[in-house]
């Protein structure tokens, strides 16, 4: 027995309906999301960073100084994921 053709037609609009409205929520993050994962990524390195300095101070003794450069590579390196983080999300 053959389809009716309307509901044929209306299988293929819901379809295309359901498939335009899961593109547009995969295209469109919200801002909150986006602000926190670009701050978790800054403090998560400077966190790890400082832990590293903190650590192998602590192993040679050597207090303020190891603390303080991990401190800072920390802050680059978490920058330079923030910065291609915002260059990707542009794409």
């Amino acid at each position: 027995m053959p389809k009716d053709p309307f509901k044929t037609r209306l299988e293929i609009a819901k379809k295309k309906v359901s498939k335009r409205e899961f593109d547009n929520k995969k295209q469109d993050p919200s801002p909150i999301g986006t602000a926190f994962k670009l701050s978790t990524e800054l403090v998560s390195a400077v966190a790890v960073g400082t832990i590293i300095g903190f650590i192998l101070d602590k192993t040679f003794g050597t207090k303020p100084w190891l603390i303080l450069i991990f401190f800072f590579v920390g802050v680059v390196a978490g920058i330079t994921n923030v910065i291609k983080s915002a260059k990707n999300m542009q794409r």
